[in-house]
C-alpha cells in the first residue's frame, strides 16, 4: 500500500488570517451606523400621540437588534472563526518545526 502525505498551505492560512482581520477593521463602518447613525431624535415623530412612542421604541428596539443580534454576532464568528484558523495555523507550524528535527 503506497503512502499518502497530506500537505497544508500555511500561506493561505496566513492569508485566511489577514483577510479576516480587514473584514473585522471593516465591521467598524456597520457596527458605528448600527449604533451611532440611526439616531432619531425625541421629537423627529411628533408629539402628543400613542402611535408616537410605539414607533419611537420600535425604531429603539430594532437599532439594538441591529447591532446586537446582527452586527455584534457576525463580527463574533468572524473573530472565532480568524483566531481557530490562526491557532491552526501555528499548530502545523510547530509540528512541520518538530518534524525538521527528529
Amino acid at each position: 500500500m503506497a503512502s499518502k502525505e497530506y500537505g497544508v498551505d500555511l500561506d493561505a492560512l496566513d492569508q485566511l488570517v489577514k483577510e479576516l482581520n480587514q473584514v473585522l477593521k471593516d465591521m467598524g463602518g456597520p457596527k458605528d451606523k448600527a449604533k451611532n447613525q440611526t439616531y432619531l431624535a425625541d421629537g423627529a415623530l411628533g408629539k402628543g400621540f400613542d402611535e408616537r412612542d410605539k414607533m419611537h421604541k420600535a425604531h429603539n428596539d430594532m437599532k439594538d437588534f441591529i447591532q446586537q443580534q446582527i452586527v455584534d454576532k457576525i463580527e463574533g464568528l468572524i473573530h472565532d472563526f480568524g483566531d481557530k484558523s490562526k491557532k491552526t495555523k501555528e499548530h502545523y507550524e510547530d509540528a512541520e518545526h518538530d518534524n525538521k528535527f527528529k
